[in-house]
């Protein structure tokens, strides 16, 4: 789902991708800010939020987000069994939305809701978009 429409101009040279909690403060600098969780954060209005688009096709499956229960010892096979479903078509308009997004905008920030920074599906996204 779209909030804002992104401005079409020149392909930027290099797309900044980055990664930040959605219960962070939004800055200029994150550019973009495109929430890839299938909920919406808890106890945040849009406003306070600073989402620019939310893509709730490419986070997990229930399924999946469940199993893996942010257990770092499960992160591996957790990335492996996400680009799966990544690969799958239910995320496909979404994936190609957020590609989109990419070659529009020169940053791009993936927000995420959950308090683990370095184990989540924003950080496995962003390896699977590299």
């Amino acid at each position: 789902m779209r909030l804002t429409s992104g401005t079409a101009g020149s392909r930027p040279k290099a797309v900044a991708l980055k990664l930040k909690r959605v219960y962070l403060k939004p800055e200029p600098r994150d550019g973009l800010r495109v929430l890839v969780d299938r909920l919406w954060p808890r106890g945040l209005t849009k406003q306070k939020a600073g989402v620019d688009c939310w893509l709730r096709d490419l986070a997990p499956s229930n399924t999946l987000r469940k199993w893996y229960g942010h257990d770092p010892r499960r992160w591996a096979e957790f990335k492996r069994r996400y680009r799966a479903e990544l690969k799958g078509a239910r995320q496909g308009e979404a994936l190609a939305e957020l590609k989109r997004l990419r070659r529009e905008q020169p940053t791009v920030t993936l927000l995420f809701s959950s308090k683990e920074e370095r184990f989540n599906n924003a950080a496995a996204l962003k390896v699977f978009l590299r």
